[in-house]
């Protein structure tokens, strides 16, 4: 009878893999190849896609607006105007799409680099294949740290433990063994069946997998999870800022379109005016060039080893105040060497050696570099295994901080071995006796307190020590953790991994950046102190794992902000620690690669990995860097703060100008005879002094704006705008004077000569207000500059392009005129130069 595959939980794994096509050998290449193709992934991502992409752009309420007033044309047969408003949109929209397109593509490509890898059986044989590349019938080899590749059932398991909180938000771990449960079980019930998604938290297992990609349980749910995805601090502050200009533009657009009533103009003129007026004040290119500029960002910051895997991770990576680090090959050098296998007195030990290597060759969970380092020393030694043969494995976890193997051979055929290594006070824990002398004897307190003695004073040393214990039993075939008492302490294992050369120097380089490192580790006080004075952070205030298990969220909030080390601690209270640095209002970044890191990574206002990290830990990364190196890290930080300023950049110098002109308009039309600009001089002085501000996402960024952490403040950026958009209608006003009472300039003349001034002084603050410190002193970037000045030149010379001219109603400038117009456009610039250093005297930079 063929399996029901709807509900594979409830069949027989025999007949799953003959209805699935597999076997034992797995699935063949061909069979995989041809399946892949028919296979359907997970939904895409909101962001991706060129056809998503544009119609994104055509979205936009501002598209929108646009085309609402290009159809209102239309219908009074405006064709000239219809045909200017339309082709201005047409060019907004390509330059959105051609922009977000290219920015989309390149961060693809960085996310490349992160994709999972996965062990399957094919063709008889283990191979590592993409994840993407996982199919119906693939059989996959699981192990402590792995994301699981696809729904499937449990074919053999071992120790089996996985985290479902991503599916069913249930935090512990759920054992996972082979069988068959009801057809009716829910998610929660099928305990022999593995989910896309869920990740491995210790142990071993064998999988058929049944289902992949949208047919998932998760691909179920796929987009219910993608839109409940947490909104970044970036994201709320994009969303702040344009509800405040909404609110502004409603009130300007309610009262032209009013006061233009009152004073009895026409209905359409006035219609299309206001239409351009909200447009005009809106930086309809702000999508665009926040994806430039992070995806710009992005890829500077891979040059350097940093790949982003979530875009708005560059800003909080900016942000970042504090940094929570383990020890292990960030702080150190990472390739550990086994010192010593040395016996209870102290003194070498060839048969601690022995059992240490028949230990680390024999385990199947989790590969470490204490095992790598075992096994190659006994490699050196010319330790072998001959006659021996594993019985069974009870797997690491953090818990029991401990591994246990156990053999045949090694005694009398009616016994096996139990040998056990770990962290020092957990395996002592688990010991009765001490062998000493070759005999077996009780293992008393002061023992105990002569043990402690050692593992501290070697920790003094900078060493790491676990501990070495077995235990005869009689012969079965099924072991657990109830076996790991009444052990022979056997020895010590003493590690030497010394701190990187350069570690002190670069947390020295984060703290003049303004970031604060701080360990936390699982490894004991000693070892953990020694090198934390190694690399100038102070062990004085060191808090243990035990410690933060008696202590309530209040007072962790106190220790976590005033301690530099944590140790001995497991991976909730890593998590607990990171909360507690936000309660105190730190933006935290967590650094780790390991199985026990993945909770603090995921609560960390920016997670970062390292490529070589566990799956789940490279998986719940903002960031990953491709080496674990802390000076890698302070230029990805550096980098993130040059983003983001940038970014803020054009936020402030187009809110500011085009605030300024919108108001100046505003104030004006009561004032005036006529509309102090046309609708389509409005959107062509709008789209052309947005061009430069493409180029601003390869802006210099000045050494101050780099020194602190940045954060979005939308009172900063409400403040900016008011202050230099205000300046900037001060010399509007100014400007009205001249033209009326000085040069008396009718219709024509009067917008003419404005929209020369109008986009002269936004592209005057472009290269003023994009730094804190005299425009002179800071030079913009190439493309900027000539981006600034091609446009200035353009805009001069619109007057002058007859029947292009004509088009949009411009006419040419006396010389006096525009002589005039230059001083006031000169004194703008100065004017706004003394404004820039009385505001950042007073109140702090916005970028």
């Amino acid at each position: 009878m063929a399996a029901d595959l709807r509900a594979y939980w409830a069949a027989e794994p025999a007949a799953l893999i003959e209805a699935l096509g597999s076997g034992p050998g797995g699935l063949s290449a061909d069979a995989a190849a041809a399946r892949r193709t028919a296979a359907a992934g997970l939904p895409a991502s909101t962001a991706g896609g060129p056809r998503r992409l544009l119609l994104r752009q055509l979205q936009s309420p501002l598209v929108l607006i646009l085309v609402a007033g290009a159809s209102v044309s239309l219908v009074v047969r405006e064709w000239v105007d219809a045909a200017i408003i339309l082709a201005i949109v047409l060019g907004s929209v390509a330059l959105g799409f051609l922009q977000e397109y290219r920015a989309s593509r390149a961060v693809a490509a960085l996310r490349s680099q992160l994709a999972l890898r996965v062990r399957v059986v094919r063709d008889g044989r283990e191979q590592v294949v993409p994840a993407p590349d996982v199919v119906p019938g693939d059989i996959v080899l699981l192990a402590a740290g792995n994301l699981v590749p696809g729904d499937g059932v449990v074919l053999e398991a071992r120790d089996f433990l996985v985290v479902e909180s991503s599916l069913t938000g249930e935090s512990f771990p759920v054992e996972k063994r082979p069988g068959t449960v009801p057809e009716s079980a829910p998610l929660t019930g099928r305990s022999n069946a593995v989910f896309l998604g869920t990740s491995v938290r210790s142990g071993t297992a064998r999988v058929l997998l049944v289902r992949t990609g949208a047919d998932t349980e998760l691909g179920a749910i796929a987009g219910r999870l993608a839109s409940a995805e947490p909104e970044t601090a970036f994201a709320r502050g994009i969303r702040q800022f344009g509800y405040l200009l909404l609110r502004v533009m409603l009130v300007m657009v309610v009262f032209v379109l009013v006061v233009n009533e009152w004073l009895g103009r026409p209905l359409l003129e006035s219609l299309l005016f206001a239409m351009a007026l909200a447009v005009g004040l809106s930086p309809e290119l702000l999508p665009a060039i926040v994806s430039v500029t992070l995806s710009r960002g992005a890829r500077e910051m891979a040059r350097r080893g940093v790949i982003v895997a979530r875009l708005e991770a560059i800003e909080d990576l900016g942000s970042m105040d504090v940094l929570c680090t383990d020890k292990t090959g960030t702080l150190t050098v990472g390739v550990l060497e086994l010192e010593g296998a040395v016996g209870p007195d102290g003194q070498p030990d060839a048969g601690v050696l022995r059992l240490a290597a028949l230990n680390a060759r024999l385990e199947t969970g989790i590969e470490n570099p204490l095992d790598a380092a075992i096994v190659a020393a006994a490699d050196r030694a010319g330790v072998d295994a001959a006659g021996i043969t594993k019985v069974d494995e009870i797997p690491y976890d953090f818990i029991r901080k401990r591994l246990t193997i156990v053999v045949a051979g090694a005694d009398a055929a009616d016994a096996h071995l139990v040998i056990t290594k770990g962290a020092f006070a957990e395996v002592l824990s688990g010991c009765t006796h001490v062998e000493q002398g070759g005999e077996a004897r009780p293992l008393d307190a002061a023992l105990r307190q002569q043990f402690e003695g050692v593992v501290r004073a070697r920790g003094d040393e900078g060493c790491r020590v676990l501990a070495l214990a077995t235990r005869r039993i009689a012969a079965r075939t099924r072991y657990g953790f109830a076996d790991e008492a009444g052990m022979t302490f056997r020895g010590f294992l003493v590690f030497r991994d010394p701190p990187k050369p350069g570690a002190a120097a670069a947390i020295a380089a984060l703290a003049a950046a303004g970031v604060r490192t701080k360990v936390i580790t699982g490894d004991n006080r000693y070892v953990s102190a020694h090198l934390a004075r190694e690399v100038g952070l102070d062990p004085a205030g060191m808090v243990t794992g035990n410690e933060i298990a008696a202590m309530r969220d209040e007072a962790l909030w106190q220790r976590a902000e005033a301690a530099d080390l944590f140790v001995e601690v497991d991976p909730q209270q890593k998590e607990r620690i990171v909360r507690a640095l936000q309660q105190r209002g730190h933006a935290v970044g967590y650094l780790g690669d390991g199985i026990n890191d993945a909770p603090a990574l995921r609560a960390a206002d920016v997670g970062i990995s390292v490529s070589g990290a566990v799956d789940v830990a490279r998986e719940s990364a903002d960031v990953v860097l491709l080496g674990p190196d802390l000076d890698v890290l302070r230029m990805g930080v550096a980098d993130g703060r040059h983003t983001f300023a940038n970014t803020l950049k054009y936020i402030g110098i187009t809110t500011s100008a085009n605030f300024g002109n919108m108001v100046s308009m505003a104030m004006a039309t009561p004032l005036l005879p006529f509309l102090p600009l046309a609708a389509k001089q409005i959107l062509l002085n709008n789209f052309l002094s947005d061009v430069p501000s493409i180029f601003i996402s390869s802006d210099r960024v000045d050494r101050e704006q780099l020194v602190v952490p940045r954060q979005w403040r939308l009172r900063e950026v409400r403040r900016f705008m008011l202050v230099f958009g205000l300046l900037s209608t001060v010399f509007d006003l100014a400007t009205f004077a001249v033209l009326l009472l000085v040069f008396e300039a009718g219709e024509a003349l009067f917008q003419t000569a404005w929209f020369v001034v109008s986009l002269l002084t936004e592209l005057a603050v472009v290269l003023s207000l994009r730094t804190s410190v005299p425009c002179w002193r800071s030079v913009p970037s190439g493309p900027l500059l000539a981006a600034t000045v091609l446009v200035g030149f353009l805009g001069m010379a619109s007057p002058y392009l007859g029947g292009a001219s004509a088009l949009f109603g411009l006419v040419p400038l006396p010389a006096a005129l525009a002589a005039a117009m230059a001083l006031i456009v000169g004194a703008y610039l100065l004017a706004t130069e003394v404004a820039k250093a009385w505001f950042f005297r007073r109140w702090s930079a916005l970028y």
